[in-house]
């Protein structure tokens, strides 16, 4: 699989992907190797067609009128009858479909090239073999039952390798309350490093691939939005001060199985949650992902009281007013939206950027609002109806070369300030009262996809593709640390230029 730059939320699916297989070090050929005994259907087929035949044939979609969701529709079949022959996988419309060259005259290629790769020719046998076996569904399974829940349910996540082979691209970090650390998200796992000497300190294990959005709660614990794309999605609550084993003078923590490292699981579902906020009073928790949804929640019982589906597409970023009633939300439907909570109500819809918008903010006093994204701006914009300019713009912030990933705001009135990161290699630092850009932090060699301001606003760091850390003050702009986040990892040397 290969690294594209098209757009960010395409990138992050394929990243994803692309790590997995680095990580795990294990050719996707080997991996679909008939086993030895007799072909599981959950184990060993439900994931190929998960992974190759979805994009057309989910139940939204259904290509053909047929849907590979469940075994029991996928043996319904679609406008051709069931494309299982069991005993006969030459009989078998399946193996037609996946061994097709479609030339002429001969059954149409699955999956279509502009979907995704053909099957291997370990996969296709896999296949083959299983409906020879004849086409059995594992004793125990409902044969109505979804196929990704059921994978959820047998999914064990593996153990982030003891060194990195590969850089690991960061996603996410966030500055601890005493603005001393700085946790960042890697493959499956979250790190712990010592600011002022780039020192880990802490691992934390977890069940997603990805971690897409972390903010501390009042408490000291960390909420964390992530999931594995396409499959899985969750919102969940670390103690990264539990005690931990030490390894090396590295402190190895459970968030898998261990309770005491996992404090809550909120969320579960189909994938990726990509946003996560904390309203200012520490009450409520909301979240926004690939399902559309922005969810709110209240901490002191855990209950969801939000789920609002009025965006058209992926929700990237959630944050909260000053107010704790309303949020602000941008998607990649090409809008940022203003909600407010206890009218369970849009009130705003700022569409101007015409393209995915992958940042939002809001001024402490709530009136006027920030976006970023694909467009490579950050337009500020009238959050209020004073003289019935709500939605209106009122400037475009140039400066970045490329799109703006993501936005951070400090909390302190008296000297606001904004952070942006961006697929120029920059981070940015903003006045947003003004409207111009006051510093621009360079050292990335690659895109910058995470962003974060200390809590005293005294600091700024960036986490970018490529693994790399980099931390500034935000008065001066000078260089405090930098540092290559995915543990074990050592560059390789360049030669020098004759």
């Amino acid at each position: 699989m290969f690294r594209t730059r098209c757009c960010y939320c395409i990138l992050c699916s394929l990243l994803g992907l692309l790590l997995a297989w680095l990580m795990l070090a294990t050719p996707q050929a080997a991996r679909a190797q008939a086993p030895k005994g007799p072909v599981s259907f959950i184990n060993d087929v439900a994931p190929i067609l998960k992974e190759n035949c979805y994009a057309c044939h989910d139940s939204k979609k259904k290509k053909g009128k047929l849907e590979m969701t469940s075994y029991e529709n996928l043996r319904k079949g679609g406008t051709k009858d069931d494309p299982v022959t069991p005993g006969k996988s030459k009989e078998s419309l399946l193996i037609g479909v996946v061994t097709s060259t479609g030339a002429e005259g001969q059954l149409p290629h699955m999956p279509p090239k502009d979907v995704g790769d053909p099957l291997s020719k370990e996969q296709i046998g896999l296949i083959a073999k299983w409906i020879d076996e004849g086409a059995k569904l594992d004793a125990g399974v409902d044969p109505k039952t979804e196929l990704i829940r059921e994978l959820r349910i047998r999914f064990k996540p593996p153990q982030p390798p003891a060194a990195y082979k590969f850089p690991v691209n960061i996603n996410a970090l966030a500055f601890t309350p005493d603005n001393k650390k700085l946790v960042v998200g890697g493959y499956h796992e979250l790190t712990v490093w010592d600011v002022a000497g780039g020192k880990l300190e802490k691992r934390l294990w977890t069940r997603s691939e990805r971690a897409y959005a972390m903010a501390f709660l009042p408490d000291g614990n960390l909420a964390v939005a992530g999931g594995r794309p396409g499959q899985e999605g969750d919102v969940r609550i670390y103690n990264i001060n539990a005690p931990g084993k030490d390894q090396g003078g590295v402190q190895f923590l459970d968030g898998v199985n261990d309770k005491n490292v996992l404090i809550r699981h909120l969320l579960e579902s189909d994938d990726s949650v990509l946003a996560l906020a904390v309203s200012p009073d520490g009450k409520k928790l909301a979240s926004g992902g690939c399902d559309r949804l922005v969810r709110v929640w209240d901490l002191a019982g855990g209950q969801l009281e939000h789920a609002i589906e009025n965006h058209a597409d992926w929700v990237f970023a959630v944050t909260f007013a000053a107010d704790n009633i309303h949020l602000v939300t941008g998607s990649r439907d090409k809008t940022a939206k203003v909600w407010d909570l206890k009218a369970k109500e849009s009130v705003l819809t700022f569409p101007d950027h015409q393209n995915g918008v992958y940042g939002v903010g809001i001024a402490s006093d709530g009136k006027t609002g920030w976006s970023c994204g694909e467009d490579n701006q950050v337009r500020q914009w009238q959050a209020t109806d004073e003289k019935k300019q709500i939605g209106k713009q009122i400037r475009a912030m140039t400066g970045h070369g490329k799109a703006i990933f993501k936005v951070v705001q400090n909390n302190d009135p008296k000297n606001p300030i904004l952070a942006t990161c961006s697929a120029d290699n920059t981070v940015r630092i903003w006045d947003p009262v003004k409207g111009a850009a006051l510093k621009t932090l360079s050292g990335h060699s690659d895109w910058v996809f995470a962003v974060a301001l200390s809590p005293d606003g005294q600091l700024v760091a960036g986490g970018s593709y490529n693994g790399e850390v980099r931390v500034w003050k935000t008065g001066d702009g000078s260089l405090v640390k930098d540092f290559n986040a995915s543990p074990g990892y050592t560059p390789k040397a360049t030669a020098a230029k004759k």
